[in-house]
């Protein structure tokens, strides 16, 4: 990726490396390159989370914008994907997203997307950022008339809502949820949602005060609801993330459910609807290799990408699959949403459960999890390049991969969207893999620098 844009958008500490200038000129920038695509004056939708920085920084994007031409729509505070659909039902032709998903409150981040609702592609962020570094003299500045507007959306959030509402066939007799907002974007949009469900809910991290986003919290942090759901008697938990674009559930039984837990469930069920096309399912290298045992068992296939939920949807639609996600909790319905989409799984989940009669734990239990287990080792860009080509650290690995061969899998990578390297080990033994994870992070902290 570039020295702007990593793996999902521009992301930084607010005001330390996303700074309103870099947001200004991202703004700029953006708006140049889409308006060279589309000939005329283009039209920019902006949404956000909930994290203090977020409308400093909508109010520098916006000026960018307006400074070169384009007119905004912010649709204030909505979950990632709602900006990837309300950019298509609104004809708009680009939209923005200011949030940094699952990080704490003082990151935030930059992501883009284009007409039809998907992320920019990799060569479109890199015309994006020539620009940006090309530096001021470049940026194409509007005078008069022929200054942007910004206006306010009063609809998003119930336009958003009213299409994931869509993707539910009725009520959902017996069941009662304890849902996680995570003080983020779902806590404008859950309440309405679950309540157009008809279905019994009670809101849990849903007073956000622009510090407290994923803080203890959401999809990352499950222990209180999980703890929460046992003592409350509930059938499900429901745990979003800061954006609400991704979704880890809870059991009856406070057993954690995550997204190769529920793509195993919803692939189960798409299949029994002749909605799971191909009979495959697109999943990364992180997937736990007890869903590839689990997909072979139930006759479907598997498509393997890299790290990354835009790296499955570009999968997805050059093979014209419907279902692919990741292991943290994005799950893409490629026939119903362009991105990964928390609250439309939330509903497919729903789904999937009332279609099989059976309680969640039942369902969680049909895929065997091999014990796994991440080692994270804080990095710099410089260590992020050397990894793949020190020597030291490489055999290191090589030598944990000829021990786990056949019981086990190794993979080392570098963090798209945090400083980090990190360390994953699978495989049947927990002392084992804990050993192998942990010499691999040694050599790296020792031999990187």
């Amino acid at each position: 990726m570039g020295r702007i844009f990593g793996t999902d958008g521009a992301r930084g500490v607010a005001g330390e490396d996303l700074t309103t200038e870099l947001a200004v000129n991202i703004g700029r920038a953006a708006a140049m390159v889409l308006a060279a695509e589309t000939g005329k004056r283009p039209l920019f939708v902006i949404g956000k989370d909930t994290r203090i920085s977020s409308d400093m920084l909508e109010a520098a994007v916006s000026a960018g914008l307006c400074s070169v031409g384009a007119d905004v729509l912010l649709l204030g505070v909505v979950p990632t994907p709602a900006v990837a659909y309300l950019v298509k039902l609104y004809g708009a032709d680009a939209g923005v997203m200011l949030s940094a998903s699952h990080n704490p409150y003082e990151f935030n981040g930059i992501k883009l997307f284009g007409p039809e609702g998907f992320k920019l592609t990799d060569e479109e962020e890199e015309r994006i950022e020539a620009i940006i570094l090309d530096g001021v003299s470049v940026y194409d500045v509007k005078q008069g008339a022929q200054i942007g507007r910004v206006r306010r959306c009063e609809s998003a959030v119930r336009d958003y809502v009213d299409h994931l509402a869509l993707a539910s066939t009725g009520i959902y007799p017996g069941q009662k949820l304890l849902v996680d907002c995570s003080n983020g974007s779902a806590s404008a949009t859950a309440p309405l949602l679950f309540e157009r469900l008809g279905v019994s809910h009670t809101l849990l991290h849903d007073q956000p005060d622009g510090l407290n986003i994923n803080d203890r919290c959401g999809s990352t942090h499950v222990e209180l609801l999980s703890r929460r759901v046992v003592e409350g008697r509930y059938t499900m938990g429901l745990a979003f993330d800061g954006d609400a674009d991704r979704l880890l559930a809870v059991d009856e039984t406070g057993e954690t459910l995550d997204g190769d837990h529920l793509l195993s469930i919803l692939a189960d069920f798409l299949a029994s609807k002749g909605a799971l096309r191909k009979n495959t399912v697109a999943v990364t290298s992180m997937t736990n290799l007890g869903f590839f045992r689990r997909m072979e068992e139930q006759g479907y296939r598997t498509e393997v990408t890299k790290v990354g939920d835009r790296y499955v949807l570009e999968n997805m639609r050059e093979n014209g699959l419907s279902l692919g996600g990741e292991q943290s909790g994005h799950m893409i319905f490629l026939n119903y949403a362009s991105t990964g989409d928390g609250q439309l799984s939330a509903v497919m989940l729903l789904e999937a459960v009332r279609a099989a009669g059976k309680p969640l734990s039942q369902l969680r239990g049909l895929m065997k999890k091999y014990p796994q287990t991440m080692k994270n080792v804080r990095a710099t860009p410089s260590m992020k390049a050397d990894l793949d080509r020190h020597p030291a650290v490489l055999s290191e690995i090589r030598r944990w991969d000829e021990a786990l061969s056949g019981r086990g899998r190794i993979v080392v990578r570098a963090s798209g969207t945090e400083p980090l390297i990190r360390v994953m080990v699978e495989g049947e033994s927990p002392e084992e893999i804990e050993q192998a994870a942990g010499d691999i992070a040694a050599a790296i902290k020792e031999h990187l620098i």
